[in-house]
């Protein structure tokens, strides 16, 4: 069975005319009928009922017709997959970040890479960091950032671009209010809004705690920033957040202090496959993405 067989075959049942067909595909009539009998020949079935010049497709024929068009199809994004892999500046580029980063330096890179490579497009996925690991290592992802990454992932290569600094958030109206430094152990008695399990802010939290004497009581746990945000301005407890996170979307009725007696950090990176060659528009942004951390950690020392 050949290409040409099933593009032939898919073109005729379209027109339901071998002459209108061949006019569209620009070879000869008898080249199509020849072909489309060695198809036939070969799958032991007729494919078309003949009506003089008309043809009609016989039920298995319209069987056939589905799964030939999927083949040709899947053929078509092939080539455009392996032009793509070739040429950094054509195809899509699909790019996951994990749940709960934040991503405002992100957008400033993301602004320069399009400048530069106006040709690509893009796809966001958004999920835990085990859920893009999967990704990448089921081949549906290249490239995402997450934290934490991995160190010793058999699948998935990770790599340290920044440290983000937690920050503590509380009410205006909260006691610690004014207090630009305070010590974890005098939030004891706190009720705190954090991320579900699984989530490395939680994580964190929860080892700082522990280190200072207590384990934290809470109040809530989610998935996304903003409604953490929004729960602390209700007064519901209070959370630590990465600092670039607190430049947007802040309520007023939050304020902010650092923690003093522990150091509240935590990576993010960007994660690749260790056994697999990425496209050439996904290196692009993966070099990109390394030389412009690189070039901003130098930058804030």
């Amino acid at each position: 069975m050949e290409l040409r067989q099933l593009i032939y075959f898919i073109e005729v049942a379209k027109r339901e005319h071998v002459t209108h067909a061949a006019d569209e595909l620009h070879v000869a009539q008898s080249a199509i009928s020849r072909q489309i009998s060695l198809l036939e020949a070969e799958l032991g079935v007729s494919l078309f009922w003949r009506e003089g010049r008309n043809v009609r497709l016989t039920p298995i024929g319209r069987v056939f017709l589905e799964h030939a068009e999927k083949v040709v199809l899947e053929i078509d994004k092939a080539k455009q997959r392996m032009q793509e892999f070739l040429d950094p500046d054509n195809g899509t580029v699909r790019l996951g970040f994990s749940t709960g980063l934040s991503v405002q330096t992100f957008s400033s890179l993301l602004a320069q890479f399009r400048e530069k490579h106006p040709g690509l497009d893009y796809q966001f996925v958004q999920g835990t960091p085990g859920y893009l690991i999967r990704l990448i290592e089921n081949g549906e992802l290249e490239l995402a950032l997450a934290s934490p990454v991995p160190d010793d992932h058999p699948g998935v290569s990770g790599e340290i671009l920044y440290m983000e600094k937690l920050m503590l958030l509380f009410r205006r109206d909260h006691p610690l209010s004014g207090q630009e430094m305070i010590r974890l152990a005098q939030l004891k008695n706190e009720r705190f809004i954090t991320f579900r399990e699984g989530f490395s802010i939680r994580e964190i939290l929860f080892s700082a705690c522990r280190k200072s004497g207590f384990e934290p009581a809470i109040a809530f746990e989610g998935e996304d920033m903003e409604t953490i945000k929004g729960l602390v301005a209700s007064g519901t407890g209070v959370a630590i957040l990465p600092e670039p996170a607190l430049l947007f979307n802040l309520s007023e009725e939050i304020v902010k202090a650092e923690i003093s007696d522990v150091e509240l950090m935590r990576p993010v990176g960007v994660m690749i496959p260790k056994k697999r060659e990425m496209a050439a528009s996904e290196k692009a942004l993966y070099a990109f993405l390394t030389s412009f951390y690189d070039r901003l950690n130098r930058f804030q020392r």
